[in-house]
């Protein structure tokens, strides 16, 4: 019991250490849209249903919903990324304004598209909607060497004021294993924590301190099968955290929670917080990677971090849509459970 009043204690002066810290986010920013509609019934053109339209939402998504879900766990956030001339990029603008985000990293422009990804969810009247499609509106091509050179110059800028730096790359060009290289020059990120989110090519990144792939990435870039197999899982991630050169890398496995890598250390096995009834997945790694890189940067250990990650992460999955976990949200989950481990 002592022990884990111990490390409750040290968690949570980890969390309330947040407003104290800044994070600079480099960031493929994405708009999630969400279209809800009432059944009304079946099409006489094709067996499809009609929806009547009920509501519409848009919210930030991908490498955006890591800045909210920093500004909402109470860290100073500086966004650098880029939205093009048009309605979702002023809406993931407005949002930041509206959280007190500074946005004088993201860079508009005409010729660019916004990534914005629409979700058309169905239900009868006073059930919750259930996703029926999803339609995804993406740029034609990466930004230009402007912008690129704009994104290098605030990222050098801000890295010097921050306690970390996080990298979310979506693949659509505004956080490119390149850019991190050329942000580096120049001793552009001495001492700084970076930690990384990649979707495909996270082994194509040098210099990052931790990253937090999901297993189907890991299994991806490696072009393996891990299901169950606790060994392949820790092949899996002796491999790539040594050709990364990481620190820590976190696995985070949906419903089996998560695995903690930390170098020079045995992996630990953290069992998913609040039990397995997940109600929505959606942006749930921006929550783990927000908290994660928050808590390295306030001074905890890779496994402190992995810990708070799970609380948040487990948080989050109970909300539906891209949602984020306030700093009272995770004190007062500090306070009803204490860490835990599975043994192997």
């Amino acid at each position: 019991m002592t022990k884990h009043i111990k490390e409750n204690d040290r968690l949570r002066k980890i969390v309330e250490s947040f407003p104290k810290l800044t994070v600079t986010v480099l960031a493929d920013l994405v708009a999630d849209e969400f279209v809800f509609g009432e059944i009304s019934r079946v099409s006489r053109e094709a067996p499809v249903l009609i929806l009547k339209h009920r509501d519409r939402k848009v919210v930030p998504g991908g490498g955006a919903n890591a800045i909210c879900n920093l500004a909402d766990l109470g860290v100073n956030v500086l966004p650098i990324g880029i939205v093009g001339d048009d309605e979702p990029g002023r809406l993931l603008l407005r949002a930041f304004r509206h959280k007190r985000i500074p946005v004088n990293g993201i860079f508009k422009d005409k010729s660019y598209t916004t990534v914005t990804k629409t979700r058309i969810l169905a239900g009868f009247a006073h059930t919750a909607g259930q996703q029926v499609v999803r339609l995804d509106r993406e740029p034609a091509e990466g930004p230009n060497s402007h912008l690129r050179r704009e994104l290098v110059l605030a990222a050098r800028q801000y890295t010097r004021a921050s306690d970390a730096l996080l990298v979310s790359d979506y693949g659509y060009g505004a956080a490119t294993p390149t850019l991190l290289n050329v942000i580096r020059e120049k001793r552009g990120l001495d001492k700084v924590p970076v930690t990384l989110d990649s979707r495909h090519r996270m082994l194509e990144f040098s210099g990052v301190t931790a990253a937090t792939p999901n297993e189907s990435e890991v299994e991806e870039v490696l072009g393996i099968r891990i299901g169950n197999n606790w060994e392949r899982l820790l092949a899996a991630g002796d491999q790539i955290a040594g050709e990364m050169n990481l620190e820590s890398l976190l696995i985070t496995r949906g419903k089996d929670g998560m695995v903690i890598f930390p170098r020079r250390h045995k992996p630990v096995d953290i069992p998913i917080y609040g039990g397995d009834e997940v109600t929505d997945v959606t942006g749930a790694g921006d929550t783990v990677i927000a908290t994660f890189t928050a808590a390295l940067a306030a001074g905890a250990t890779a496994e402190e971090a992995a810990q708070l990650a799970n609380y948040a992460g487990g948080i989050v999955v109970m909300k539906r849509g891209t949602a984020t976990v306030s700093r009272q949200e995770l004190l007062e989950a500090l306070d009803k459970t204490p860490p835990v481990i599975r043994e192997h």
